[in-house]
């Protein structure tokens, strides 16, 4: 049981990581990314890579340091998002979303065909896990260690960053992005940037899911699990606030696993029909979420009224 609940936890830190970065693009500055799985697969291919042990089936196998995986899945992450937002970030959202699909689905056909980069359809073993070996059978506890360190870091700058300047301008580039030229805001810089911050997060949890697996193919990235569900951890949990990212990742992670247990104790036949009936249930959870809490359930909470202070002048008496 122990076991098992390290594990979720895991997995729930790097979905966090996930939706914190899908947060920034859509809660921040309202870019409607439905290429989500393609940076994360961006960011697993890169560090693993980079980290596992020499092989000639494909490129790679460098046998770097994890850290140095890591720092490569963001730095991968972010040019692809570089480029990619360079050319769409200038379209509307709903055309930024239909860009962002056939972007995913390029990337997605990149790593099926290209078999001397990412050894196609057979995937990439052999990735290394950090603290192997440090402590006897405790690599995982380990892991979660690292995983909930990171979340944390990342919960921290994202809400230093939503509280800054650059914060500020993104929401008003959300809300209204006429006025914001009109005040002067550089809107497609300030865009891009949101963009390329926010994949390399989702090229990050990507590193952080491949060396947690230690095995990873092309079928680990199809949309339901790396795109539409990290939509639904944001929109149940509350766009634009870090906690409710955070919370709605937990809440749709422990329904999804729970279905899981479910499903797999029922008779065989009757748990390969089941499978799908998951997405349905986290449908229906989501609406009724929306009909009670439409906002999610933490809301973007808003901002705090400036209050304008007064100085009081000393008045001399009379005389």
């Amino acid at each position: 049981m122990l076991s098992y609940a390290i594990f979720f936890l895991v997995l729930v830190g790097i979905y966090g990581v996930l939706v914190l970065g899908l947060n920034i693009q859509w809660g921040y500055a309202g870019m409607f990314n439905i290429g989500v799985g393609a940076f994360f697969a961006v960011g697993a291919y890169a560090s693993a890579i980079a980290t596992t042990p020499p092989t000639p089936e494909h490129l790679g196998g460098f046998d770097l340091p994890f850290w140095v995986g890591f720092a490569m899945a963001v730095v991968a992450a972010g040019a692809i998002a570089f480029l990619i937002g360079l050319i769409t970030l200038k379209l509307r959202s709903d055309y930024l979303a239909i860009a962002t699909i056939g972007i995913a689905e390029i990337i997605s056909q990149i790593l099926k065909n290209e078999g001397w980069l990412t050894n196609g359809v057979r995937g990439i073993t052999r990735i290394p896990r950090p603290f192997r070996g440090w402590i006897p059978g405790q690599d995982t506890l380990l892991y979660l260690g690292l995983v909930l360190l990171v979340l944390a870091v990342v919960y921290w700058l994202s809400e230093r960053a939503y509280r800054s300047p650059w914060g500020r301008v993104l929401r008003a580039i959300r809300e209204d992005e006429p006025a914001a030229l009109a005040a002067g805001k550089d809107v497609l810089q300030f865009r891009l940037q949101a963009f390329v911050l926010g994949s390399m997060l989702m090229g990050l949890a990507g590193a952080l899911y491949a060396h947690f697996v230690n095995f990873i193919s092309p079928e680990a990235f199809q949309p339901e699990f790396a795109t539409f569900i990290v939509w639904v951890m944001l929109i149940a949990g509350g766009s634009g606030n870090n906690r409710g990212a955070l919370l709605g990742a937990l809440v749709i992670w422990g329904v999804w696993s729970g279905s899981e247990w479910l499903t797999n104790r029922l008779p065989p036949q009757w748990a390969t029909r089941a499978g799908p009936l998951r997405i349905l249930l986290i449908g229906i959870l989501l609406q009724v979420i929306l009909l009670t809490r439409s906002q999610g359930l933490l809301p973007e909470r808003p901002p705090k009224p400036v209050v304008a202070t007064s100085v009081s002048s000393k008045q001399n008496p009379a005389g």
